[in-house]
């Protein structure tokens, strides 16, 4: 029940940030990227700025910030997906990976929140 609950959250929180990044002008290339190395929540495009972002929603914080779940290992694979993603083609932006949070209905975009 908790993991229905805890997915349909999820689904609300990337929905509010498509919503966001598009009335920022952002153009969405793929929601729910998946590759080999995992999946990506959007890939998102505004100018010569390619952004891979990871949305993390919470009601609480009973498990930290959630930019924090986003550790090592999650950026690690974040960084192969991008590299798979551009895979074959020629790369003319620059590329950002950022964070969406989404906590108690409040959206706190974090821009180049890690780096490749």
């Amino acid at each position: 029940m908790a993991m229905n609950h805890n997915k349909k959250l999820g689904q609300l929180g990337e929905k509010k940030a498509r919503r966001y990044l598009r009335l920022r002008l952002w153009k969405i290339l793929e929601k729910n990227y998946r590759c080999p190395f995992g999946e990506i929540d959007i890939i998102a495009k505004k100018g010569k700025v390619i952004a891979f972002i990871e949305v993390k929603t919470r009601l609480s914080d009973a498990y930290g910030a959630p930019s924090e779940a986003v550790n090592a290992e999650r950026q690690h694979r974040y960084v192969n997906s991008a590299k798979y993603y551009f895979s074959g083609k020629t790369i003319d932006c620059t590329i950002r990976f950022d964070i969406i949070e989404v906590f108690r209905g409040k959206l706190n975009h974090i821009e180049n929140a890690f780096e490749a």
